[in-house]
């Protein structure tokens, strides 16, 4: 504990392990409704499933088009970021997978890498090149746009739109509890700024609202229901307070990619950290998506 603000968030002693055996685990996405939990491992090209329940661990999708992150729509759909297509795809409730984006202005996206969704059904995600990079996470390729930026996908018309231009390598994202603001990650820049959103779909601001050490790089992030933000940056999962003041560090021996919400009480914070999932459970609970 940083900070005695931290002291209201208590739990569990206990950080569990649930599972081990991934290369390199990101994307966790909790589906309440079967009581589960999805996460992608990106360069053996599967994601795998958690059943809460049973405990049981199983393929999900395997080849899965190296996915990196995953979130869910208001209709309870899985939203993923695939390294190796190089798009953002919708499963649909029969399995079937459509194509929500894969070029801006007629040029292949780099390799979308975290998602979230609003409630006016648009979709925000990132676009660093991680997948491109090299052979591990996706397919080495030469990029055909200028640069890493993030985009967000009209829900009515579902043209992508350039929204942010001015990052190096654009990670995590997460919106306030009311949809006002946005957190974006810049794990090269090892900072999170935060951005004013506007109802036409346009940011503006773009403060930093906290800047790490060389040891905080900077992934994926959550907001828990009061508005903190729960940010995994290196070997560490850091808690702010809304603020910007860090208020906690939660370390696992494993280097941090994502995290996500999920059980019954949205309290229990899953964590995908390189070759394992692991948990533990909080006295906060995770923030409410804003359509449910």
């Amino acid at each position: 504990m940083l900070d005695e603000r931290f002291a209201a968030v208590g739990g569990d002693d206990l950080v569990e392990r649930i599972y081990t055996g991934t290369r390199w685990a990101e994307g966790p996405v909790y589906f309440p409704a079967g009581r589960f939990l999805v996460w992608s491992d990106i360069p053996n090209d599967r994601m795998l499933r958690w059943d809460e329940m049973t405990g049981a661990v199983g393929p999900f999708r395997q080849p899965a088009g190296y996915v990196n992150g995953n979130t869910l729509d208001g209709q309870g759909r899985l939203i993923s970021c695939e390294h190796g297509e190089r798009r953002v795809t919708r499963t649909e409730a029969d399995g079937s997978i459509t194509v929500i984006a894969d070029r801006w202005q007629g040029k292949r996206l780099n390799s979308p890498n975290d998602a979230v969704v609003r409630s006016d059904g648009s979709i925000w995600f990132t676009d660093p090149a991680y997948g491109i990079d090299s052979d591990y996470e996706g397919h080495r390729a030469d990029p055909e746009i200028d640069g890493c930026h993030v985009f967000r996908v009209d829900p009515a018309t579902g043209e992508v739109v350039r929204v942010a231009d001015d990052f190096d390598r654009p990670n995590g994202l997460a919106f306030s509890l009311d949809e006002s603001r946005l957190y974006i990650a810049d794990t090269r820049r090892r900072h999170i700024r935060l951005f004013d959103v506007h109802d036409n779909g346009t940011l503006s601001g773009g403060k930093v609202f906290t800047q790490g050490t060389d040891d905080d790089t900077f992934d994926g992030m959550r907001l828990d229901d009061k508005g903190r933000v729960w940010a995994a940056a290196g070997k560490a999962v850091q808690c702010y307070d809304p603020d910007g003041t860090l208020i906690g560090r939660l370390r696992l021996p494993d280097s941090i990619a994502n995290l996500v919400f999920g059980g019954l009480k949205r309290n229990r914070l899953f964590i995908a950290a390189s070759s394992s999932l692991y948990s533990v459970m909080l006295n906060v609970t995770g923030a409410r998506p804003v359509w449910s």
